[in-house]
């Protein structure tokens, strides 16, 4: 049997490495990079090897699909929803799991703060430059052992390009004040003002100060970014309140 098309399915870009691999009609394919052999894989049976790459193929596109589902559940304000859906990726394609942030936000709103935790050091063990996922490591630990042990426990990134992410961060990392992050982005583009906001409300959430952190994560909601961005954190933004039972009409 043949292989007489090509497929084109579309896949979560960072789990393709650099050099992974993968045998298509006789190429191998690195990342973006195409060589050709002339039996790259001499042990298999043609049938056998077309139907394990087809196999690659589905079970691959499917995890993708349930990947987006969970996004779409999320957004909706089922998180039991999205973590079932991400879990159902994880089980398609186990090597999706070291890259499904989203599933780390879904276990913080389920008070699986541990899981949560888990999830994003390992989504920072393969990206170490990602600001907001140590960020929110420290708010699964804190809710696990504490501030001042969270703080001991921080994973050290690399320098976000995003000035209100570098502060944010620096706050968490060291201790800061929230209204001081808010003030310096308050006449900033409406993006660095949502996520000013959405990060103090976190932050005192994460010092069991929630009064304070509702004010500012129901401006992070209210704000222009957050009402009408397509961003996932401005709808993790309304799904914090929805959790907390905050009205931010």
């Amino acid at each position: 049997m043949a292989i007489t098309h090509i497929y084109h399915v579309r896949v979560q870009p960072s789990v393709m490495k650099p050099f992974d691999k993968c045998y298509l009609g006789g190429k191998v394919v690195f990342g973006s990079r195409i060589q050709t052999y002339q039996n790259p894989v001499p042990t298999l049976s043609r049938r056998v090897f077309v139907c394990r790459v087809w196999d690659a193929l589905t079970s691959g596109n499917s995890a993708v699909m349930a990947i987006r589902k969970g996004m779409h559940l999320f957004r909706q304000g089922d998180v039991l929803g999205s973590l079932v859906e991400f879990d159902k990726a994880i089980q398609l394609d186990p090597r999706q799991k070291a890259y499904l942030w989203q599933r780390g936000l879904s276990l913080y709103y389920l008070d699986r703060y541990e899981e949560g935790a888990h999830q994003f050091r390992i989504d920072v063990a393969q990206n170490p430059n990602d600001t907001e996922e140590s960020i929110w490591c420290f708010l699964c630990e804190a809710q696990l052992y504490g501030v001042h042990e969270a703080r001991k426990r921080y994973l050290e990134v690399g320098r976000d390009p995003r000035p209100v992410m570098r502060e944010a961060y620096n706050m968490f990392k060291d201790g800061g004040d929230p209204e001081k992050l808010v003030a310096a982005f308050l006449s900033g583009r409406p993006n660095e003002y949502f996520y000013a906001s959405l990060y103090a409300g976190l932050y005192y959430e994460s010092q069991n100060e929630p009064d304070e952190g509702k004010v500012h994560l129901i401006a992070a909601c209210q704000s222009p970014y957050g009402s009408r961005s397509d961003d996932y954190m401005a709808a993790l933004s309304k799904v914090h309140c929805k959790c907390r039972n905050w009205n931010i009409n």
